[in-house]
């Protein structure tokens, strides 16, 4: 890791202009650990571009409140072929959606990430699973290149790193996490401002849409799963976005009947996508994996080529066949 991290930092100290992007309907972590990089390197005199694969761009609301989103262009007005490009957050090549042909064609392509089924991609690699966030990640990077870290950074890399580790309640939450926290919260932004457009900003359609989830939510106690599913109509017919629901899934979790809890969500497109959070007893990056997807042990998700029932089938025979760790 030390050895990947003086590599980038060298790349990067000697660029001009670097392009970055990270995953498709970007959380606080991924757009968080992006803008908080570019913001960086713009105060070293660096040129930065940032996009993701989402066409239109279409950023979260809450994005308005991290620095440097002037940054953020279409996937059309991405460079094709960037000298320099950096990759926040980003678990496999196909999360980056139409991006991932600038990646492929980057003369160097720095791939920053945290999640346990990543395969290490890019010329430069720096892939820690056990690091809390790609945010914390990309602060190791910025003090590996020997810079201040400004408060407009500060922001964006808080962001992400409150959002990942769960408001520091997640099992990956060490206490260096907790030092990186107080480090980054020392710097004077609005804490509570920043927090309450990520958490408490929900419009009534969306809480309107959580009432029919909660309304169909099965319990499968055979699975040990707790699971509810959203369609293209919900949302049309609540006028609500599929990437507000994002924390709809953090609601489900709560149920102690089951150690897993899953969302299944169409989206625009017709396919499922489907999210699992775990208690401690599954190791759900393995259940994504066999579908094609990834992530995390106690966090992941993937894309479904089934329908609802036959989607639903599937992941409950594959919590079966996994082994279950004991709980402490």
């Amino acid at each position: 890791m030390s050895d990947a991290l003086a590599r980038a930092a060298e790349v990067l100290s000697g660029a001009d202009h670097v392009a970055l992007a990270c995953h498709l309907n970007p959380d606080a972590d991924a757009l968080g650990s992006m803008l908080g990089l570019s913001v960086y390197l713009r105060s070293c005199g660096v040129a930065t571009v940032c996009s993701f694969g989402n066409e239109p761009l279409d950023p979260p609301q809450w994005a308005e409140m991290l620095p440097g989103n002037d940054a953020l262009v279409e996937a059309k007005d991405f460079p094709k072929e960037p000298d320099v490009m950096v990759t926040c957050d980003t678990a496999s090549m196909d999360r980056l959606g139409v991006l991932a042909r600038s990646a492929t064609h980057a003369k160097e392509l720095i791939w920053i990430d945290h999640h346990a089924s990543n395969e290490g991609f890019g010329t430069i690699s720096i892939v820690e699973p056990k690091a809390s966030s790609s945010s914390e990640l990309v602060y190791r990077l910025i003090l590996a290149m020997g810079g201040a870290v400004t408060t407009e950074t500060a922001v964006c890399l808080y962001a992400g790193l409150v959002t990942d580790t769960g408001r520091f309640q997640y099992e990956v939450v060490g206490p260096e996490t907790l030092r990186l926290g107080a480090e980054l919260r020392s710097f004077p932004f609005d804490h509570a401002r920043l927090v309450q457009a990520l958490y408490e900003n929900n419009r009534a359609a969306y809480l309107k849409l959580l009432g029919i989830a909660l309304q169909r939510l099965v319990l499968e106690p055979d699975a040990d799963l707790v699971w509810t599913h959203v369609s293209r109509a919900d949302f049309t017919e609540a006028g609500v976005d599929p990437s507000e629901t994002d924390d709809l899934i953090d609601v489900l979790r709560t149920a102690r009947e089951a150690d897993v809890a899953a969302l299944v969500k169409q989206q625009r497109d017709g396919r499922l996508k489907v999210s699992m959070r775990s208690r401690g007893s599954h190791d759900l990056a393995k259940v994504a994996a066999g579908f094609g997807g990834g992530g995390h042990r106690l966090a992941a998700g993937y894309t479904s080529k089934h329908g609802v029932e036959e989607t639903v089938r599937l992941l409950k025979a594959a919590l079966r066949d996994q082994p279950v760790a004991p709980q402490p």
